[in-house]
């Protein structure tokens, strides 16, 4: 096979595997999610961040951005919360790009407990951040976007919680231990 070919063929199967990570992540948080009576912008907790660390430390950071930004960017956009969808796309783009290159750093591939549960923990705040910046936008306050971080909170400990060991599961799986970061 010639190389053209073979460039081509990785190329499709690439976009195929992105394509269906991101649906991962759309129905992950479209099908489970519970709305928090917290406050009124408590927001959800759903299996999309889950979703969003297992792909990213499965798959690595680029692949971990793509599907956590349209993931949760499309679910943003199809179920009432249009206004949130650009801060979502960088928030969540963001938080799968840091937990998928801490996972794969030094060679790692995801394969570390250990450096898997750092990155998922590590990624937090920056998420947290982004939102609370966010809500003093659309709010005009720095007071309001305070209550939406229990549940923010919430929403990744669950993630993590459920993440974590599908990881260590999938990792023993042959076809998820081969390099497709691309």
């Amino acid at each position: 096979m010639n190389s053209t070919k073979r460039n081509s063929n990785s190329s499709t199967f690439d976009l195929i595997q992105t394509s269906m990570l991101v649906a991962l992540v759309f129905v992950a948080t479209l099908l489970i999610n519970i709305k928090l009576p917290i406050s009124p912008n408590g927001g959800l907790v759903h299996l999309g961040t889950g979703m969003l660390f297992i792909i990213s430390i499965l798959f690595g950071p680029k692949k971990g951005a793509i599907a956590g930004a349209v993931g949760m960017g499309l679910f943003d956009l199809i179920s009432g919360w249009t206004l949130w969808a650009p801060f979502t796309i960088v928030a969540r783009g963001l938080q799968g790009y840091i937990v998928g290159k801490i996972a794969w750093s030094n060679g790692r591939q995801g394969n570390s407990f250990t450096f898997n549960l750092l990155a998922t923990i590590s990624s937090i705040p920056f998420m947290l951040g982004i939102y609370y910046i966010c809500e003093r936008v659309l709010f005009g306050s720095w007071v309001i976007p305070v209550a939406s971080i229990p549940g923010n909170l919430i929403q990744n400990i669950v993630g993590i919680c459920v993440a974590i060991p599908v990881c260590v599961v999938l990792k023993k799986v042959p076809v998820l231990n081969r390099n497709y970061k691309k």
